[in-house]
């Protein structure tokens, strides 16, 4: 697909636009909502839309019962994201009522979807406009109209193949951040709306990439990850031969203390390469998600996937040879419609073998207008729910197992903020995503410590701060 850069003259129009919401509160400043589902580049969207938000005289709230603007940022992956997403909105009516002035927005991967978008104009009449994820950059001219024509908009994706730069950052962490380095996708998996729903796929110029990671480095932050649905086929237009192991390579001379994360890979470009240059870069973390989805070279050609899970073992033996202390991650899809109990049993067997450090696992969830949706031999609900509870059962066993090889050692973390569930403990992460709480100062948060690991469970770690050298 060819890139459209939005022009300058585009982006100048919407700062206009900009401004001109921001002179219809000049007496006030009002407060928006944003409600963010899905997946990391939901959250950057989000981040983009609260940045234009604040731009045009907004205080981002976390209360929706006191904003003046609500926005959900919505998922198309699953379809109880939907419901999700739907549900909420509904309980949005109230407000509405109590103040007719609120205006209700929609955006995202499920509304790039004409069914859905019809579903929305028919049940949902308080909603005041609606637009994909291609026309992010358009936002403020949306809220401009939307404040002053007083009528409703469902706006159609007018360039699947838009990238805009420049675009107003509103950041949740001082010492995180999503940098989004390609959007859309070409693969076509045959459960998956993605393609449909967020384009082709498109890159950003390298030099935009490293502008933004240079800046986010000097500003002191200090984990930096890199977003694409599949950022193994990061392939730059005007760059020929320039990928993925390009992009790292660069991004990790740039100084500064920080560490570099990516997701997500596709196996079938995952190379020896692109694992060369992570055993030589100590700034990129030491995980690497690799989705397999299933262990079934049968189910696999079904999913339209590719590969097979022999190339796939073969190039986690590679990483593990090349980098010893790697976490291994990944997604797995429990019920794809015609998997048998052998081709179940492949995926457990792999499980076995790659004995991954964590996995998300789904159970498989039909997407309208996907070629998996109209497959015969669906598989039924309840055979579903038992294959998924046997596979959590075998991986559990093997997490904290992985997790248990760390007691007794010294670990590097990130330290992210109180841990959620213990407020007298911090929560850090290691460079392989592990999450490990242990007793500290809030001076800490934001920085890299040493935590000696004392206890390890299935999903976290837990530990004291150093002592002494490790063991």
């Amino acid at each position: 697909m060819k890139t459209t850069k939005i022009s300058e003259q585009e982006l100048l129009t919407q700062q206009e636009y900009t401004g001109k919401v921001a002179s219809l509160f000049a007496d006030r400043r009002p407060l928006a909502h944003i409600r963010t589902y899905g997946c990391q580049q939901n959250e950057a969207d989000s981040e983009r839309i609260a940045g234009m938000a604040e731009a045009m005289g907004y205080t981002v709230t976390e209360d929706e019962k006191e904003a003046d603007l609500i926005v959900v940022n919505t998922c198309a992956v699953r379809e109880h994201a939907e419901l999700k997403a739907l549900s909420i909105t509904g309980q949005f009516k109230h407000l509405k009522a109590r103040k007719p002035s609120l205006l209700i927005g929609i955006c995202g991967c499920m509304v790039s979807q004409e069914h859905r978008k019809n579903d929305i104009k028919m049940r949902y009449p308080y909603v005041d406009f609606l637009f994909g994820t291609s026309m992010l950059y358009r936002f403020p001219e949306i809220v401009y109209r939307a404040l002053t024509e007083k009528s409703r908009a469902f706006y159609s994706d007018d360039s699947e193949g838009n990238i805009a730069e420049g675009l107003p950052v509103r950041r949740e962490s001082r010492f995180k951040a999503w940098v989004s380095i390609m959007y859309g996708c070409n693969n076509f998996c045959t459960y998956c709306v993605v393609p449909y729903v967020r384009g082709r796929e498109r890159s950003r110029e390298k030099d935009d990439i490293l502008r933004e990671v240079r800046e986010l480095a000097a500003s002191g932050c200090r984990e930096i990850t890199l977003l694409g649905q599949n950022v193994n086929s990061y392939a730059p237009e005007g760059t020929p031969g320039y990928g993925f192991a390009d992009l790292l390579t660069d991004i990790c001379a740039i100084e500064g203390d920080f560490l570099v994360r990516f997701m997500t890979s596709h196996p079938k470009d995952a190379s020896h390469r692109l694992i060369d240059v992570i055993a030589a870069n100590p700034k990129i973390a030491r995980q690497f998600h690799l989705p397999l989805q299933s262990g079934s070279n049968r189910v696999l050609q079904a999913m339209n996937r590719r590969y097979t899970a022999e190339h796939y073992i073969e190039l986690v033996e590679y990483m593990r040879e090349k980098i010893p202390d790697i976490a291994i991650t990944s997604d797995i899809i429990v019920g794809f419609p015609t998997e048998t109990e052998e081709d179940f049993s492949e995926t457990l067997n792999v499980l076995r073998t790659v004995r991954y450090d964590n996995i998300y696992s789904f159970i498989f969830s039909p997407r309208n207008a996907t070629p998996a949706a109209k497959m015969e031999n669906q598989i039924d609900d309840a055979v579903k729910s038992e294959r998924f509870a046997r596979l959590l059962e075998v991986q559990n066993e093997i997490s904290r197992a992985q997790n248990e090889r760390y007691l007794g050692r010294n670990v590097r973390v990130l330290v992210e903020g109180r841990s959620k569930t213990n407020a007298g403990l911090l929560t850090g992460r290691s460079s392989q995503n592990r999450l490990v709480h242990f007793a500290g100062e809030d001076a800490l948060i934001g920085t890299f410590t040493d935590v000696f690991i004392t206890g390890a469970d299935t999903h976290t770690m837990t530990g004291t701060l150093k002592q002494g050298e490790e063991q």
